[in-house]
């Protein structure tokens, strides 16, 4: 069938709106009309070639929308159902057989390099290949094929425009909070960086009851909006000359957890160097390939714990909807850092997000 997706063409290039043929789905797949997509940087990264996914591409890995055809052995969900669209695991390496899907050996290779698993394409144009699959979902488009494994049913009350990213940031920063660190009430926390990720983080560390919660930013916008979605206290990381010092005036001792968004090695060393002794700091920043950051080893050494999450090592069947449940609750307003484009406005949501005038892109599709 013919979609209409943002496509791009070379390394760096940007968005353009084409009409591409998008394939039938396979016995195990759907056929998702998108409703809306969350852009995250994970999709910029794409753009600019940080993943050696061929050229001409679609990317998308937040997608929104209902189902409308199934392949014959699909069993978990009828014509209808409202769905996110979720990560990809393989199911047989060693940490899938642990089911730690969101760690998944293969993860990269499923995410990234635009075919099905056995390397056929799911889109084209005139012929000739245009490499999807992103995420196994691409869906910067009007449609997408998605493997009935990684899709969600969301319940169909809550508006499916808001709900796309908790297919990534949401549960990656609220599941760092929910799954990996599991605070107690009274727990202290301190997130750095409150973009999408760190800000859905700090939403689940309030409904987790950690008190207090500390938001460090560079952006005074994006500090009133954590003080408003529950941050007791803000730093503005501009011109500070000690952060940690800052923090220990607040908490006496340190933070029981820290959370990285911004995948500096200078702030991911400030948020270990911020915690108590025991205390736990997740990483979630993306960085490059051959970035390092050294820490004092008898700091670590009193039970300091610096952990890597991935996808917020959610089961997604079972995490986002307790997610879409807490924005249904009013627990978790995701929409108050959201702003909204049409579709054919891609290169503008790009570009205002890049500049930290958008905290999260939504795109809505033109069906």
């Amino acid at each position: 069938m013919q979609i209409t997706a943002a496509v791009v063409h070379e390394k760096f290039g940007t968005f353009a709106i084409d009409q591409l043929e998008l394939t039938d789905p396979r016995p195990d797949e759907a056929l998702v009309r998108i409703v809306a997509s969350g852009m995250c940087q994970t999709d910029l990264h794409g753009r600019d070639g940080y993943y050696n996914t061929p050229y001409p591409a679609v990317y998308g890995h937040e997608g929104a929308g209902v189902v409308e055809a199934l392949g014959a052995s699909v069993t978990k969900f009828v014509p209808g159902d409202h769905v996110v669209i979720s990560f990809p695991w393989c199911g047989a390496c060693p940490n899938c057989r642990r089911d730690m899907p969101s760690h998944c050996l293969k993860g990269p290779q499923l995410k990234m390099r635009g075919t099905r698993p056995d390397g056929s394409t799911l889109l084209s144009k005139d012929g000739a290949a245009v490499y999807g699959a992103f995420f196994q979902q691409s869906s910067f488009a009007t449609y997408a094929i998605a493997n009935e494994r990684y899709m969600v049913k969301v319940r169909k009350d809550a508006p499916l425009e808001l709900l796309g990213p908790f297919a990534c940031s949401g549960q990656t920063g609220a599941g760092a909070v929910l799954n990996s660190m599991r605070p107690r009430a009274g727990d202290s926390f301190a997130v750095f960086g409150v973009g999408a990720v760190g800000l859905s983080a700090l939403m689940a560390a309030k409904i987790a009851g950690c008190d207090p919660i500390i938001a460090v930013d560079v952006h005074h916008a994006r500090l009133e909006l954590a003080q408003a979605l529950g941050a007791t206290h803000v730093i503005n990381h501009s011109g500070r000359a000690d952060v940690v010092a800052d923090i220990r005036r607040i908490t006496g001792e340190g933070v029981r957890f820290s959370l990285d968004t911004s995948a500096q090695p200078a702030v991911l060393r400030e948020a270990v160097e911020a915690l108590i002794a025991a205390g736990t700091c997740v990483l979630l920043g993306s960085a490059r390939a051959g970035t390092e950051v050294s820490f004092e080893m008898p700091f670590l050494q009193f039970g300091r714990v610096v952990h890597g999450v991935i996808q917020g090592e959610s089961r997604p069947q079972e995490f986002i909807p307790k997610l879409v449940d807490f924005l249904m609750q009013g627990k978790m307003p995701v929409e108050r850092m959201m702003t909204f484009y049409p579709l054919a406005q891609i290169n503008q949501a790009a570009h205002d997000s890049s500049l930290g005038a958008t905290i999260k892109p939504v795109l809505r599709m033109p069906n």
